[in-house]
């Protein structure tokens, strides 16, 4: 009977002692994690923010970067701040820019990588320019 009676002491301070615990792994595990959204695609398959040379049909070349914040500088070839605006890229083949000021309206260009590789921006006034991503 003291041996009963010690036992049960003893499995009764065992329990006291025991520290909770820990969730099992799979339920942490199963608890769904936020998605962020995906960064929209340009042409070339990438992200679109980024630094770009722009050429036009008739020659002009300037710098246009594209801000992950959804909006865009664009610069001459001395640097000096053109343009600027918001843009949004609806599908790797159509990119959207609205320049600032008041009645500006949203334009939207035709993109793409012609059979020579090379990536081309159609205006909806039918102008083409190519468009090189610049690395940093």
């Amino acid at each position: 009977m003291k041996r009963l009676i010690m036992v049960a002491a003893l499995a009764t301070l065992a329990g006291c002692s025991q520290s909770e615990t820990a969730p099992a792994p799979e339920a942490e595990a199963t608890a769904e994690a936020p998605v962020a959204a995906a960064a929209p695609l340009a042409a070339d398959g990438k992200a679109t923010p980024g630094m770009y040379k722009i050429t036009t049909s008739d020659g002009m070349t300037f710098m246009e970067e594209v801000k992950a914040d959804g909006t865009y500088v664009q610069t001459d070839a001395d640097g000096k701040v053109v343009e600027t605006g918001k843009w949004v890229q609806k599908s790797p083949t159509e990119y959207c820019t609205t320049k600032d000021g008041e009645g500006e309206v949203e334009k939207c260009n035709t993109e793409g990588i012609d059979a020579d590789g090379k990536w081309f921006s159609t205006n909806s006034e039918g102008k083409t320019a190519t468009v090189e991503r610049v690395e940093a």
